[in-house]
């Protein structure tokens, strides 16, 4: 019954898509390549695996990485976001040899992502997280090439998945980048190169912050199943969005890793909902506060907020035994000595989009048949990182790394249409279970 609800969905959208997607190319019924490693000639086949706007994104990016890269297969679950994909990547590139979508290669369903996959040669992977460890598993099975964005799973056993796969990529030799984007900006390159040289010495403690007002909300609508409502509205659920901790602070957790070399050994702190009171606001905190201590002693103080009208700030701040350096993903640095002197400004309003540097180098490994990249490890390490930060605040425990990945912790659930059970449940007033510092888990 359920692949026969997806089916029904397919041939509605087929009807649909036709009148709204430009005249493509008939597809070539050979398979894509699937060498383990092998050069490209002439043009390279990607398969956008959610369509909403960070994937809309990626696809364009993966379109001006080289000038053969042809867009072949979409799937999502949802008729409206691959119109809206199409609509505006046919806009920005009329030329119909760079978007070669038809009725045959767009996908609707939550099955749809296989057969967008088989047709490519390098998959971008843009869903909600939930689905990360699922879709990542298919592409490297299939012997693809990978974009997928950060994080990269919302509980831990879909770590344990990436970090399995991870290393199934690496035998095949196929490359993976992570869409933890600050790894692929000149100053953060920079700033990195310098740390390592010891220009402020040993790394002692930061401040690592993600403060805004927050991101959208959906509203529910007329005849929507429970589950698609969520999906819809998925930031605000934890199965699908791991809390904004884990789908944005990760960025800032990210560099803290990287700078210090490490990963946390521990998480504790605290976070609730201050604003985020009414049902449409699903279970995610808004506010969290973590001190994650690394294997050296040193101390980084994470702070993430979605709060309208308050202090905004992005960015991470670290002191070392001879030095300190401020930076963010303006392209902005700032180093200076125990005696407060510039040693480094990096202003650099001329600099390369990270988010496009990350699929230049894909890109360009890809195109010459090299093995250069894959980025799992850290997007795993950061997005457990980030896991047990949310653990800390939502648990009110300190939480370690070595007890977090041995857990069985397993949020996301096989699902075949918009008529499955969604994982969590709203009461009878319509509001969904929130996290209790002292009495969930974690």
């Amino acid at each position: 019954m359920k692949k026969e609800i997806d089916n029904v969905n397919r041939r509605k959208f087929l009807e649909h898509s036709a009148k709204i997607t430009a005249a493509g190319f008939l597809m070539n019924k050979l398979p894509a390549r699937s060498k383990r490693l092998f050069s490209i000639e002439g043009e390279i086949k990607v398969a956008l695996i959610g369509c909403g706007g960070r994937g809309t994104g990626a696809a364009s990016q993966a379109l001006e990485a080289d000038p053969d890269v042809r867009l072949v297969a979409v799937a999502d679950v949802f008729e409206d976001r691959i119109t809206e994909c199409l609509k505006s990547l046919n806009e920005k590139y009329p030329d119909s040899e760079r978007i070669n979508i038809n009725q045959e290669t767009s996908f609707l369903g939550f099955e749809g992502y296989k057969n967008a996959i088989d047709l490519a040669d390098v998959v971008i992977l843009t869903t909600p997280p939930a689905f990360r460890p699922l879709h990542f598993e298919y592409a490297i099975n299939n012997n693809k090439h990978v974009f997928m964005e950060k994080p990269v799973a919302t509980d831990i056993d879909g770590i344990k998945r990436i970090i399995k796969t991870g290393k199934l990529a690496q035998s095949k030799k196929l490359n993976v980048v992570v869409g933890l984007q600050r790894h692929y900006q000149r100053n953060y390159r920079a700033i990195k190169k310098m740390i390592d040289r010891g220009r402020i010495g040993d790394i002692i403690s930061g401040q690592v912050y993600w403060n805004s007002g927050g991101v959208w909300v959906k509203p529910r609508e007329k005849d929507q199943t429970e589950l698609e409502y969520q999906m819809r509205n998925w930031y605000y659920f934890n199965w699908l969005c791991g809390d904004h901790i884990v789908e944005q602070h990760i960025h800032n957790i990210d560099v803290a890793n990287w700078f210090i070399g490490a990963n946390p050994i521990s998480a504790q702190g605290m976070g609730g909902r201050e604003v985020r009171k009414g049902i449409d606001h699903g279970q995610i905190y808004d506010h969290h506060f973590v001190e994650y201590t690394y294997p050296d002693g040193q101390i980084i103080a994470s702070q993430c907020r979605h709060q309208k009208g308050c202090m905004n700030r992005v960015e991470e701040v670290f002191q070392g035994t001879k030095g300190s350096v401020t930076i963010n993903s303006a392209n902005f640095a700032l180093m200076k000595n125990k005696r407060k002197k510039t040693i480094y400004d990096h202003q650099g309003e001329d600099d390369i989009n990270p988010y496009q540097q990350e699929h230049n180098d894909l890109f360009k490994a890809i195109r010459q048949g090299q093995y250069k990249i894959n980025d799992t490890k850290q997007g795993a390490d950061a997005t457990l990182s980030a896991i047990i930060g949310r653990m800390a605040t939502y648990s009110g425990q300190v939480i370690t790394w070595d007890e977090a990945i041995k857990m069985d912790q397993n949020l996301v659930p096989d699902l075949y249409s918009f008529n499955d059970q969604a994982p969590v449940q709203p009461d009878e007033n319509g509001m969904y279970p929130i996290p209790i510092p002292g009495v969930t888990k974690y």
